[in-house]
């Protein structure tokens, strides 16, 4: 499961069962904070035990500078605690610049920019799972490759 995690809405996205492509599910608006939060895990665990998920990849909004943003500390604040309520491992992810990405793809499959916001957090789950992917299957295949000693 790929996690795009914002203060209004989180995007959702999964793997296929091989674990090589991403596809969006949904985006989960998020309830008044203090009221909604558990609410919000506990929806995001139902799904996550719904669709069998073993591990969570939840972006991580870091400066450009690969520094820690104000929004990275609430996005692992909100992560530990559907960690602590799913048990699911947690994977942080690089995310700069996913949104302007899902942007870019959205107005290249010509969506117009209004229509965006319903769905541009679950396309910037897809790009952070995917990008996850990628790396674990492109670590996978050259570790295949290496030869083993004799």
């Amino acid at each position: 499961m790929g996690l795009d995690v914002g203060d209004r809405r989180v995007g959702v996205a999964l793997s296929d069962d091989s674990g090589r492509t991403a596809q969006p599910l949904m985006t989960l608006h998020r309830k008044d904070y203090r009221a909604g939060l558990r609410e919000d895990l506990r929806s995001l665990a139902r799904l996550a035990r719904r669709h069998n998920c073993d591990r969570v990849v939840v972006g991580n909004p870091l400066y450009m500078s690969g520094d820690q943003s104000p929004q990275a500390d609430k996005v692992r604040a909100f992560a530990e605690a559907f960690h602590e309520l799913s048990g699911l491992p947690l994977i942080y992810w690089d995310e700069r610049l996913t949104t302007t990405e899902a942007h870019r793809h959205l107005h290249a499959s010509g969506r117009a920019l209004p229509d965006h916001r319903a769905v541009v957090d679950q396309v910037a789950a897809v790009l952070i799972l995917q990008s996850w992917l990628d790396a674990e299957n492109n670590q996978s295949d050259i570790q295949q490759q290496t030869p083993q000693a004799l």
